[in-house]
């Protein structure tokens, strides 16, 4: 058993927080490479062989660039925060015909504070979004089962936004308006420091990944994708 990541992910997270600029980064860029990157490009290498026991149809991507790990450089373009750096970092194993993070994916999220999983698809476009809405809607049972069973419900909660009133064509008393409602449809399970930072984290990230199995294969069948 494997430990990645240890208390200093944490420490050099909290530092890039108090110290959001280039000249502080590139004088800290050894570090990063140490106790973030490395760690995060050998976790990602390792999970390619347990995540395929689950589907073989999401990739564990270890480049240093355009693979699963997210970039710690944040996008600029857009919004008032311009400061450079994220202060967490994200690791998306995404469906291996997506064209970017929109699609399906398994999420670890490591940030001071907040750790969690995710799975599911992040904002869809609007037709993605509506497929799967009318898949809940022809399939309301397996929904339910593959959101609200205990082997699921015990550790995820589905999380996102919605949108305020009911998506064209479905009626405001349709008994599963809420989730037809989603603009995202993911789920999100939280994990501790400790569990980061444990050699359990890979074991933990693959059990909790195969409970999430059938969310996932519904999702993928909503879209048309293998799973």
């Amino acid at each position: 058993m494997t430990r990645y990541f240890t208390p200093r992910l944490f420490g050099f997270l909290r530092e890039l927080a108090d110290n959001n600029d280039r000249d502080w980064f590139h004088a800290h860029k050894d570090e990063y490479e140490a106790s973030v990157r490395q760690p995060a490009l050998d976790f990602i290498t390792d999970a390619a062989g347990p995540l395929a026991t689950i589907s073989p149809h999401f990739s564990a991507d270890s480049r240093t660039v355009g693979g699963s790990l997210f970039r710690i450089q944040r996008d600029l373009r857009f919004g008032k925060d311009k400061t450079p750096y994220k202060t967490h970092t994200g690791i998306q194993f995404r469906h291996k015909m997506a064209a970017d993070v929109h699609a399906p994916g398994f999420y670890l999220h490591l940030e001071p504070r907040s750790c969690f999983m995710g799975v599911g698809i992040w904002k869809p476009e609007t037709r993605v979004a509506y497929a799967i809405r009318e898949r809940i809607d022809a399939q309301p049972d397996r929904w339910i089962a593959a959101t609200r069973t205990p082997a699921f419900a015990d550790v995820f909660d589905l999380a996102g936004d919605r949108l305020k009133r009911p998506p064209k064509g479905y009626e405001a008393d349709h008994r599963l308006i809420e989730d037809l409602k989603r603009k995202d449809f993911i789920a999100t399970s939280r994990l501790t420091q400790a569990q980061v930072t444990s050699t359990a984290l890979m074991d933990e990230f693959i059990e909790r990944a195969g409970r999430a199995a059938e969310f996932m294969r519904f999702l993928c069948d909503a879209v048309g994708i293998p799973f």
